[in-house]
């Protein structure tokens, strides 16, 4: 049966919570008991049958206090705090039963008596960190340590107590909303958490409460939503708010805890505030030397908006000086920028008046009806004097003057003056990058433009310069203004043909038969009815072939008066044609007109302008014209490249190079061409034993150096060996570079002119008187014996005539 026994020394507030807890799990401890009761029914039977069998089984009654215990968490008591008892029917209180505990925290957290079955907390206990340990009892025998009851389980509860603060996780927090939200508008909302038991008493249970931040704004107390308290909340006047908002548990009632957070609540910008200038006129000055688009001041209205609610346009919306001045608006600075439109004169107009606008881009409808979002404001602009540059009369000029001129023709005057009123005088001058080749001159007080020399027209028809004017005594500021001079045009080019005319005429042309028309040009200008006239030259009047027609259009038509030309007698005609213009004064050339003569068919279509020898075969084409003369100058080519070589190489037109000289005889019945033969045959020749050796003949080259000759006369006539001789004058031949060859052989068909010495034939030698004296044969040895005979007895031959 299940109990509740209060121990000595407890104190009421355990007695009661342990009341508490004994009450709250009656109903859920009704369920072991009765299977306790079924346990203890079904073992009662069993003990029956078994005595009828003779068998008598003692089993006791178990009953345990037990189920649920409750332990208030947070006890800081000076004693261990009694948790519960255990108890067993089959404890008779002699120490044979002991209580074992186990599960969670046994041991260490729970500790329980194994004799009296109590159990205690020796540890303080924290709902929020575990609520509830489950833990098994169990009763064994101390001696022999058997299980006397199965074991059972059962749970401590922690039960809470409010020891945790209320707590905004998320805080700081940051909020936004407009100004000028009406009353009640919802800023945004904070929550908080409590790690109390929200089950269990009002220790979870929370309220909301402003501690700073009022009569700005509130909060509801149940959701922790913020909202505006007052109404017209203006960002200019304050934008940032600091609110601090508390959560309090136990439903806000005395003795609960709390926690706060800080809110920062910004208000956003309306457009609800009109541009406003800070003063009514605005004054401001501009000197006339400005150009357009030169800024002259500026002005601001101020809207205290922000961003795209504070954005001002500018206009203007009166005055006199709307079309001289223009406005725009500087985005950076959000002013109001008066530039000029359109140059102002101080000596014109001193002073202008705006009239200037500011108004919103964006306008909120919401706050329409506070408008108008707009403001006005007066620009009083004041003209003041500078020192200008002269200024010409008129922006620019255009003068004319004849071509051929005399220098120092006036072409046209300029005039400036001085806009300042001082009325300065004006010096003008030609900048000569504006006239390089300098044709003008320009008077420097009286701005008179002059020619220098002759213009041309038809080499320049216009020149354009510019004429400066430079205020003397001023700060040297000058004016420069554009001068067109055209060049009028005078006759003085005589016309000529448009081109080179040249005429082809068939042979067989009819007369009459146009052949050809010709027009003219003129470099000069052409008026309106103005034409050429052509005419055959004075000249020409009177040939019998060609006729010319004066068309009356600056063209002539040519015609054929005869009939018949031939090539051969003449192919080419010059006609000369005088051509005159109207001009004034009247200007006339004359130009020759080339007329070809050509061969042409039956249908008077032209075959050949050139000229045709008769002796051709009437059936040679041109193409085989062409072919013949083409192997003829190749023949010829060769011809003369042959004879250059010749020339050049001075070879015989025979040469025995491969053969040896000495095996050579060529006989031949002339006696040779005497003094004048320089090239005949030497007997020098068969003395050189090196063309048997395979050595090959020199050829003919004209040596660069003359060398002097080897030292040594003639041989006297008393010589006694001529062999010697002839050997040395061959040695001499051979190394002599200045000689010619002596491997060359001439062949010629005649004898030459007549020898100044003679016949060399010794036929008539003995009937011919000669004053020579033959004795040295006699020493010259056995080869002229024979001479020495023939020759040598001449005197003793007479002597026995």
């Amino acid at each position: 049966h299940p109990e509740r026994i209060s121990e000595e020394g407890l104190g009421l507030q355990v007695f009661l919570v342990s009341l508490g807890a004994v009450l709250c799990s009656a109903a859920a401890s009704s369920a072991p008991l009765e299977r306790g009761h079924r346990r203890h029914l079904s073992l009662h039977r069993h003990r029956e049958r078994a005595g009828k069998e003779g068998q008598v089984l003692h089993r006791s009654k178990r009953g345990w206090v037990w189920n649920q215990f409750f332990v208030i968490e947070e006890y800081t008591g000076p004693d261990p705090v009694l948790v519960g008892r255990l108890h067993s029917d089959v404890d008779a209180g002699d120490g044979s039963c002991r209580y074992i505990l186990s599960g969670e925290g046994a041991g260490t957290i729970f500790v329980i008596d194994d004799k009296t079955g109590n159990i205690h907390a020796t540890k303080t206990l924290d709902r929020e960190e575990q609520a509830q340990y489950t833990l098994t009892a169990q009763a064994v025998d101390r001696d022999t340590n058997k299980p006397l009851e199965p074991p059972s389980e059962f749970i401590v509860k922690v039960q809470d107590i409010n020891d945790n603060p209320p707590e905004f996780l998320h805080g700081p927090y940051y909020a936004r909303v407009p100004e000028m939200s009406n009353v009640g508008t919802s800023v945004m909302q904070v929550t908080a958490t409590d790690a109390d038991d929200p089950t269990y008493g009002n220790s979870a249970r929370l309220v909301y409460s402003i501690l700073q931040g009022q009569p700005y704004f509130s909060v509801e107390s149940q959701t922790g939503i913020i909202r505006t308290a007052l109404p017209n909340m203006d960002r200019e006047a304050r934008q940032e708010y600091d609110v601090v908002i508390q959560a309090k548990d136990m439903g806000g009632h005395m003795g609960g805890l709390s926690g706060t957070t800080e809110v920062k609540i910004t208000l956003t910008d309306v457009n609800d505030n009109p541009p406003k200038f800070p003063q009514s006129v605005y004054a401001m000055t501009v000197s006339e030397d400005k150009v357009p688009g030169e800024e002259v001041g500026r002005l601001k209205a101020k809207d205290p908006d922000l961003a795209e609610n504070g954005l001002v346009s500018y206009r203007f919306v009166d005055g006199d000086g709307m079309t001289v001045f223009e406005i725009t608006t500087d985005t950076d600075t959000r002013e109001g920028v008066i530039k000029l439109r359109k140059p102002v004169d101080y000596e014109t107009k001193k002073a202008y008046t705006l009239r200037v606008e500011a108004s919103n881009t964006h306008v909120d409808p919401r706050f329409i009806a506070w408008g108008p979002y707009k403001d006005t404001a007066t620009v009083k602009v004041t003209v003041e004097d500078a020192d200008e540059p002269p200024a010409f009369i008129a922006t620019s000029y255009n003068f004319e003057v004849e071509e051929n001129a005399p220098n120092g023709t006036v072409v046209g005057r300029v005039h400036a003056k001085d806009t300042d009123g001082a009325g300065n005088p004006v010096r003008y001058m030609i900048p000569r990058y504006t006239d390089v080749e300098q044709f003008f001159s320009v008077g420097p007080e009286d701005g008179i433009i002059r020619t220098t020399r002759p213009l041309d027209r038809e080499t320049q028809p216009w020149h354009n310069i510019s004429v400066s004017a430079t205020e003397i005594g001023g700060h040297h500021q000058d004016t420069k203004v554009r001068v067109n001079i055209k060049v009028k045009d005078v006759n003085d080019n005589a016309p000529e043909f448009a081109t080179h005319y040249e005429v082809l005429v068939c042979e067989n042309v009819s007369p009459g038969k146009l052949i050809g028309t010709v027009s003219a040009v003129d470099k000069d200008e052409i008026g309106h009815r103005q034409y050429f006239h052509f005419s055959i030259a004075p000249e020409a009047v009177n040939n019998q072939n060609f006729s010319l027609k004066d068309n009356r259009d600056s063209t002539a038509s040519i015609y054929v008066t005869r009939r018949g030309f031939s090539r051969m007698t003449q192919d080419v005609y010059f006609l000369p044609i005088e051509i005159n213009d109207n001009g004034v004064p009247p200007m006339s050339s004359t130009s020759t007109l080339t007329i070809r003569v050509c061969s042409c068919d039956s249908k008077d279509t032209i075959l050949s302008c050139n000229v045709e020898p008769y002796i051709l075969p009437a059936g040679l084409s041109t193409g085989a014209l062409i072919a013949i003369l083409a192997c003829i100058v190749i023949l010829l080519a060769i011809v003369v490249l042959f004879v250059a070589l010749r020339r050049q190489k001075k070879e015989p037109l025979i040469v025995f190079e491969e053969e040896d000289i000495r095996e050579n005889i060529i006989t031949y019945d002339d006696e040779g061409g005497g003094e004048e033969d320089t090239e005949a045959f030497d007997i020098a020749t068969l003395q050189n034993p090196d063309g048997a050796n395979g050595f090959l003949p020199r050829k003919d080259i004209k040596p660069e150096f003359q060398y002097p000759m080897r030292p040594g006369g003639r041989p006297v006539a008393n010589s006694v060996d001529v062999d010697d001789f002839i050997k040395t004058r061959i040695t001499d031949a051979d190394n002599d570079p200045t000689a010619p060859p002596y491997d060359s052989i001439q062949i010629y068909g005649y004898e030459g002119r007549g020898s100044i010495a003679g016949s060399l034939s010794s036929l008539e030698s003995v009937t011919t008187d000669s004053d020579l004296d033959y004795d040295y044969l006699q020493s010259w040895g056995p080869r002229f014996k024979k001479l020495a005979d023939l020759y040598g007895t001449k005197d003793s031959a007479d002597d026995n005539s």
